[in-house]
């Protein structure tokens, strides 16, 4: 019998490649180092696993349609479509998980990853923005005739 837990990451191999690029480098490096250090070897990972990311993506900020000159940057946006943030703390909390959140608000991606190597073990969470468009759509009448 599988265990549950490959069985959820089958259901998303990219999120799974992520992770398993970053725990390989967690399992090099260890702990102690600082984020810029994690973000480069993961950089070179993420290559070595033919992973398509984009790294230091800014983010645009808008209020009333107007772009602002203040704009977010993640650590890296994987497959064109997952935020991933990096941290290298003891423990993360709510405010890297803010973070993460106004990323994925205003990117208008719906997947993230917020990684943390400041700890003993890899720490990681996953995040899925906006599901409740896609049950709306469901509520919708079939208009298909």
């Amino acid at each position: 019998m599988t265990p549950m837990y490959a069985d959820k990451n089958a259901r998303d191999p990219e999120t799974y490649a992520i992770l398993g690029a970053a725990m390989t480098v967690h399992s090099e490096l260890g702990r102690g180092f600082l984020e810029a250090v994690y973000q480069e070897a993961l950089g070179l990972e993420l290559q070595a696993r033919s992973v398509p990311y984009e790294r230091e993506k800014e983010l645009p900020v808008y209020y009333r349609d107007q772009k602002l000159h203040t704009f977010y940057k993640a650590d890296f946006v994987c497959y064109g479509s997952i935020i991933v943030e990096l941290k290298a703390l003891s423990e993360l909390s709510a405010k890297e998980e803010a973070q993460v959140i106004n990323y994925l608000k205003v990117s208008g991606l719906n997947r993230a990853l917020l990684i943390n190597f400041g700890a003993p073990r890899l720490q990681y969470k996953r995040f899925v923005f906006n599901l409740r468009s896609s049950a709306q759509s469901a509520d919708e009448p079939d208009r298909r005739e």
